[in-house]
This record gives C-alpha cells, sequence and structure tokens, in this order.
C-alpha cells in the first residue's frame, strides 16, 4: 500500500481460522470493532445550550443514581442474607443512615431540575420509582411523607423513567457509553 509521502505501509496480517461445517470449508476473521455515532446537529444556538445544560445536569447526577443503585442491590444481597427482622432492621438503617449522610453532604446542593433528572435515573438504574424504593424499605407512611416533602420543592418520587419520553437523557447516557439499566419496559 502506497502513502503520499512515498513510503510503502503494510496493512497488519489478518489472521484466518478455518472450519469445516457438514462437509464445507468455512473461513473465519476477527475484525475490529467498529463505533457509529451520530453527530448531532442542533436547530439553533439555544437549543445546542439547552442540551449542554442537560448533559451537564446528568453528568452531574449520574454518580448518586449509580450509588443508589449499588447501594439497593447490596442491601437486597444482605436481606436476602439474614433471616432475623432484627438484623433485616438494623441493615435498612445503616443503608438509610448511609444515604441520608450522603444526602446532607452532596445531593441537598443539586438544583430542582437536577433532583427531577436524579429521581428519573434512580427509576432507570433500579427499576423501582424513588417512591416505591422508600416505601419497600420504610413502609408506606414514611414514602407518602417523602413524597409531600418532594412536591413542596417540586418533585415526584413516583417519576418513572420512560425511554421514549426521556429520549434527550438516554441519548446522553448513550453518548457517554453507560448502557447500564433496569427500567420497565412497558
Amino acid at each position: 500500500m502506497q502513502s503520499g509521502s512515498g513510503a510503502t505501509v503494510q496493512a497488519p496480517p489478518t489472521m484466518m481460522t478455518k472450519s469445516i461445517i457438514n462437509g464445507e470449508e468455512m473461513l473465519w476473521t476477527l475484525i475490529p470493532e467498529v463505533r457509529i455515532t451520530y453527530q448531532r446537529n442542533f436547530s439553533s444556538r439555544e437549543a445546542e445550550l439547552r442540551h449542554n445544560r442537560l448533559r451537564h445536569n446528568v453528568i452531574k447526577v449520574l454518580p448518586y443514581a449509580h450509588f443508589a443503585k449499588e447501594r439497593y442491590e447490596q442491601l437486597h444481597r444482605d436481606l436476602a442474607m439474614t433471616a432475623s427482622r432484627r438484623e433485616q432492621r438494623r441493615l435498612v438503617k445503616n443503608c438509610e443512615n448511609e444515604i441520608k449522610d450522603m444526602f446532607n453532604r452532596e445531593v441537598k446542593k443539586l438544583s430542582v431540575t437536577q433532583g427531577k433528572i436524579l429521581i428519573k435515573l434512580i427509576d432507570r438504574q433500579t427499576g423501582n420509582s424513588s417512591y416505591e424504593v422508600v416505601r419497600e424499605l420504610r413502609g408506606g407512611v414514611t414514602a407518602f411523607f417523602y413524597q409531600s416533602v418532594a412536591r413542596v420543592f417540586g418533585h415526584n418520587l413516583k417519576a418513572e423513567y420512560d425511554p421514549q419520553e426521556d429520549m434527550e437523557i438516554e441519548f446522553i447516557l448513550r453518548s457517554l457509553h453507560y448502557y447500564p439499566q433496569a427500567y420497565r419496559t412497558h
């Protein structure tokens, strides 16, 4: 192969394997992975700024949603390993304290918009709305109380993630190569 400078560049060697299937010889080769990405075109500068603001917000809350998923899965594993109601209550209380500690340090600083995105991402990651998670772990009365407080601040803990409705968020997550998901398929 010739390059523009006159030097000869050799293509990397191709490894092929041969298999015989039903008496027929088949040649196989591994090809390198090809990623196809979509270059986003915006209708206006304002639309691009809105997208960049949403992207910033998603990137900011994604670690919290990931933490919630990991902690939720760990709690379920721990609860499955113990039969004692007292031990289960202690595990739930420890989990709640750990989440409250994080809330008091970090999550309190989020904007209302970032909070709404976090609620949706928690649903995407766990497959349960934030309300369902609280109801499962702390009971219906506590979940109702938390929902009431959330409503005062403009949030809905029952908000569910829908990849069609939340296409912009899904697009951003995929552009970040963040594919893990547990959302419901309606």
